[in-house]
């Protein structure tokens, strides 16, 4: 009897923008930030600050990744080409946008069914809460979450951010 593949969250696939496939080893090496974002939320505002970290720590190795999400009282209804305009145009965002996805629930993306084991500042962990629930997975494997109302400019995410720059 052989042991069941672990599968290292890194290699798990989601589908790019533009219809494409891509895992979080396409970063390997890098501090990434993987948060589920919705134009029309409240908290549609961080996107400039998760802006202004890519634009501060982008080039030492971090990058933001987005995933937009439609699953919190359709505040994402939009096309993928409607989301990237809306981040484009009202956000200036640089860093990348993946495809639509469902962080809870049956239809879960398999990213987001492993993210979701993660436990939170207070030990929590299970499902995404809101739009804007933010993941910090580090070069050496290990996963931070921060729930919604944690701006991304948070002294608790920047000490993060600063502490594993790979470079």
């Amino acid at each position: 009897m052989t042991a069941p593949v672990q599968t290292s969250i890194r290699d798990i696939p989601f589908t790019t923008a533009d219809g494409g496939q891509a895992t979080l080893g396409d970063y390997d090496g890098q501090l990434v930030m993987v948060v589920n974002v919705a134009s029309k939320c409240g908290l549609a505002p961080q996107y400039e600050q998760l802006e202004e970290l890519q634009r501060t720590y982008g080039e030492r190795g971090f990058t933001v990744l987005g995933f937009p999400c439609n699953q919190f009282m359709g505040q994402e209804p939009g096309s993928m080409e409607e989301i990237l305009e809306y981040c484009s145009v009202t956000w200036g965002i640089s860093f990348p946008i993946a495809d639509k996805v469902k962080v809870n629930g049956p239809g879960a993306a398999e990213l987001y069914k492993a993210l979701k084991k993660a436990k939170d500042e207070e030990g929590k962990k299970g499902p995404i809460l809101w739009n804007f629930e933010k993941f910090l997975l580090t070069p050496d494997g290990a996963v931070h979450r921060f729930r919604p109302t944690t701006k991304p400019d948070d002294p608790a995410i920047v000490s993060v951010i600063e502490a594993n720059l790979p470079r």
